[in-house]
């Protein structure tokens, strides 16, 4: 937990410096894309963070057979990431998946809604199940891992339909990636409806950037 904030802090300084100086090279403003992906990690990286101090320690290292610990779990995501990136190699080609290392404890899937939900549904679509199949099966054999799902939505409609909506996204996933063994000790969904866009909501393409469902990756820590 405390490498964790210890990232959120310098992430959060990174962000201060950008927005107020420009691009990370300081030759052009920042665009609302950019912006939104930093602001965005932050995000992912707090509800990780809060999450997993809520699970009961003791009962998650038990489920997963023991913690990791020192320069192991650096070695351990490395792995994991290496191996989902092989997994999802179409699926990232075609921008329908993308993985992020956030940090040595801090690994972010995310999902596009136009390909795992039908608008203003639930359901994963049934064309998505093998991309579903093949996340599983990588988070099965890296099972020392804890996983927060969480849902996000645009702005369009309310914003209780919207948290509702990434509600119910978001433990959909929870419940399909149980339903393929993974053990449910290790699963949370959150929803986060409208609140943390990642691209403009006053265009179509940000707002399909928005419609997403992001898997945060965290290693379970045996300290």
């Amino acid at each position: 937990m405390t490498k964790t904030f210890a990232s959120l802090i310098a992430v959060s300084m990174a962000v201060a410096g950008c927005t107020s100086t420009g691009s990370a090279d300081g030759k052009r403003p920042m665009t609302n894309t950019e912006k939104g992906a930093i602001i965005g990690a932050v995000g992912g990286a707090v509800v990780g963070a809060a999450v997993t101090k809520k699970r009961a320690k003791g009962a998650l290292i038990g489920a997963v057979g023991g913690g990791l610990a020192g320069a192991a779990v650096g070695n351990y995501m490395d792995r994991q990431k290496q191996d989902l990136e092989k997994s999802l190699k179409s699926e990232r080609d075609s921008g329908n998946v993308s993985i992020q290392k956030v940090s040595d404890d801090l690994m972010k899937i995310t999902m596009t809604s136009q390909t795992a939900f039908d608008v203003g549904q639930a359901d994963i679509k049934p064309g998505f199940r093998t991309t579903m199949d093949k996340l599983a099966d990588v988070v099965v054999r890296y099972g020392k891992t804890s996983l927060t799902v969480v849902g996000h939505t645009d702005a369009e409609g309310t914003q209780e339909n919207n948290q509702a909506l990434s509600q119910r996204r978001a433990q959909a996933v929870v419940d399909y990636l149980e339903s393929k063994n993974v053990n449910p000790t290790r699963l949370a969904a959150v929803g986060k409806g409208e609140t943390e866009p990642v691209a403009d909501n006053k265009t179509e393409a940000g707002r399909r950037a928005n419609r997403r469902v992001e898997i945060l990756v965290e290693p379970v820590r045996a300290e």
